[in-house]
């Protein structure tokens, strides 16, 4: 998470419809062939919770078990993308929604593609995340809470990040001064501080194997 955000880096606009001259063109391969093709089922698990809760390491360990079992997934990282994608954008709520929509529009198309996508994003607001449900569908959104303690993600804090937002450093820092909404109806709910990455992966691989018949 970057320390300042420049003006020119804020997103404030509205986003904006399709222009009527805009029309969707159909393609002759359905989603559902391509998941017959890969001999897999495409689902969108959404981890969700605090900076240091574990996302990002559980979703590349879980990317790195499914490519081993044959299986075609992607990690869709919250900070890889805002230096990519959404380096345009800052963490006022209206910067973080445009993150969270323009995420849940890339793995609607991943998963269209066949691939089981692994978001991991902090994703502060219950509203951003239903907003990612409505445009992945909700029968292929899966969403993860990452309960790892505030005191547990404090104590790892492998980037200094919770000391710089204790200080001001670092502005509307989820956790300490930005809100976090914990979801009220998750598929699972896991804290890595309590197991170990292979118990917590291993949990995971149940979960997916139950909801999505993948693993």
């Amino acid at each position: 998470m970057q320390a300042s955000v420049p003006p020119s880096a804020l997103f404030s606009g509205p986003v904006l419809a399709a222009p009527c001259t805009v029309v969707a063109h159909a393609g002759h391969v359905t989603a559902q062939q391509r998941q017959r093709l890969l001999s897999q089922r495409a689902v969108t698990v959404w981890f969700t919770g605090l900076s240091g809760a574990g996302k990002s390491t559980m979703a590349y360990e879980l990317e790195h078990r499914l490519h081993d079992l044959g299986l075609v997934s992607f990690v869709l990282d919250g900070d890889n993308l805002r230096h990519k994608l959404n380096s345009d954008l800052g963490f006022s709520p209206c910067d973080r929604t445009e993150n969270i929509r323009r995420v849940a529009e890339v793995a609607s198309l991943m998963n269209d593609a066949g691939l089981i996508v692994f978001a991991a994003l902090i994703s502060p607001y219950r509203a951003d995340r239903e907003m990612a449900r409505t445009i992945i569908g909700p029968s292929r959104f899966l969403e993860v809470h990452v309960c790892t303690p505030l005191h547990v993600c404090e104590g790892r804090d492998p980037k200094g990040l919770y000391d710089r937002a204790r200080t001001g450093l670092i502005p509307q820092f989820t956790g300490i001064s930005a809100p976090y909404e914990t979801p009220l109806n998750p598929v699972f709910s896991i804290d890595t501080g309590r197991l170990s990455l292979e118990e917590a992966v291993t949990q995971m691989l149940d979960v997916l194997q139950l909801k999505a018949g993948a693993a």
